[in-house]
């Protein structure tokens, strides 16, 4: 285990007292910024892991190292009723965070100046717990862990990230640079970033170290130089890593935030058709050497971004794809709340009106790989969701309103060929959780 470094927790603190993190206005509104409010939505991380879809009302939600309070922001309008808790090493940033938050109306919420370690003195347990790029910063990763699950409830979800050390290795190569030249000896401020600036600017364009760090965005904000070149505590983990700290915490891995931009077999020509040794060794991979292999042959992923929580809490899970008929007579659908709104629902209409492909994917993309549309007259089915969530069965009723005869033979479309219809829409649109499936037990 790390020990402790009070001088290192001192500067890093005086680093985000001097230059508050992240630099965003006051005025900048997440409120339609679906994609970043779908990932820091409870929902999201409870239906991956339970395959339930739970209310927000009443939830207590926690950002640990919540700077200036952009990420709390988020996490209350992504979370709506819930009260949101903010802790911070540094007294300047959760000023702004508490300003921040009374400023869009929202004042079931408090911000405490406090080290992530010291959570359980707030006397608290939480449903939901963000710890965005603070993790890789202390001192000991486990100790930090250990304080997050110590007041976590039995069913909350911790989400939390370290620095990928293979992607970030250039960055870390600058870093012990600038620690050579005595840039970090203290706080970096405004002198410390003019220097490493020059130094940077008078290297050829073709040095490694310019080549591999050296943007346009470093080039110009010191925010950026801060944050990569300059920041300080620092430090890179493996996948490998990640998943010993969490047994060394008796944390449970849930999945990557981003999961499917950890798709090992998207990384091949054919993932149909890979050579014999790898056909016949992935499926025998457990989800942490999957992961492990990724960033191996692809370490594009700046933060190992996961949910992870309490051992045993998930509920056993079936797959869709295994569900009997039976099951779906059963299932409530939901639509996902950051696509319920009404820019959605007057573009979708639009579409039907005019036959045009509805693009699902436009408000909350991060799920896909690449744009999701589908027929106009398919989505109209699913309209009624933008109102409320709704039966299976009430779906496939209306389906057959709208798709009353067969194209091909002009048969009447009978309701098992709407049920199977139906159901192949809402399986095909459920890995990205735009529809949440709830199945009644």
């Amino acid at each position: 285990m790390q020990q402790k470094d009070p001088e290192l927790v001192n500067k890093i603190r005086q680093q985000f007292d001097s230059a508050p993190y992240p630099k965003i206005p006051l005025e900048k509104s997440p409120k339609e910024a679906y994609d970043i409010l779908y990932l820091h939505n409870l929902i999201t991380s409870y239906y991956l892991r339970n395959q339930k879809v739970i209310n927000t009302e009443s939830k207590v939600i926690l950002d640990a190292g919540c700077g200036s309070g952009y990420k709390s922001l988020v996490l209350a309008e992504a979370n709506p009723g819930a009260k949101i808790v903010g802790i911070d090493l540094s007294e300047k940033s959760v000023d702004l965070a508490q300003k921040r938050l009374e400023h869009y109306g929202f004042t079931n919420c408090e911000f405490h100046a406090i080290p992530i370690e010291n959570l359980p003195k707030l006397g608290l347990e939480f449903d939901y717990i963000n710890a965005d790029e603070v993790l890789y910063l202390l001192p000991d990763i486990v100790e930090g862990l250990k304080a997050m699950k110590a007041v976590l409830k039995p069913e909350g979800i911790i989400r939390s990230n370290l620095h990928s050390y293979f992607q970030r290795a250039s960055y870390y190569r600058a870093q012990e640079l600038f620690k050579f030249m005595g840039l970090m000896n203290e706080s970096p401020g405004e002198m410390e970033i003019e220097v490493a600036r020059e130094t940077m600017n008078s290297l050829k364009d073709q040095v490694l170290i310019k080549r591999q760090t050296w943007t346009e965005r470093a080039k110009e904000s010191d925010e950026a130089m801060l944050a990569n070149h300059l920041l300080m505590g620092d430090k890179g983990s493996t996948i490998p890593e990640l998943f010993a700290a969490l047994r060394e915490a008796e944390l449970e891995f849930i999945s990557m935030v981003n999961w499917r931009y950890w798709d090992l077999t998207g990384l091949f020509k054919e993932p149909d058709n890979l050579p014999a040794f790898l056909a016949m060794s992935l499926p025998e991979l457990s989800v942490e050497e999957q992961h492990h292999l990724f960033e191996l042959l692809n370490p594009v992923h700046r933060l190992l971004d996961f949910w992870c929580g309490h051992p045993g809490a998930a509920h056993p899970v079936e797959p869709v794809s295994e569900w009997s008929d039976r099951d779906w007579n059963s299932v409530t659908v939901h639509l996902h709340p950051q696509l319920r709104h009404s820019k959605a629902k007057e573009d979708l209409i639009q579409c039907v009106q005019t036959r045009r492909p509805f693009e699902i994917s436009k408000y909350v993309q991060v799920p896909t790989m690449v744009p999701l549309h589908q027929e106009s007259d398919v989505v109209a089915g699913l309209l009624p969701l933008w109102d409320e969530p709704q039966p299976f069965l009430s779906l496939v009723e209306r389906w057959q309103k709208i798709r009353t005869v067969d194209p091909i033979t002009l048969e009447p479309v009978s309701q098992q060929t709407a049920f199977e219809q139906v159901k192949e829409l809402l399986s095909d649109l459920d890995p990205f959780l735009y529809v949440l499936l709830e199945r009644s037990a």
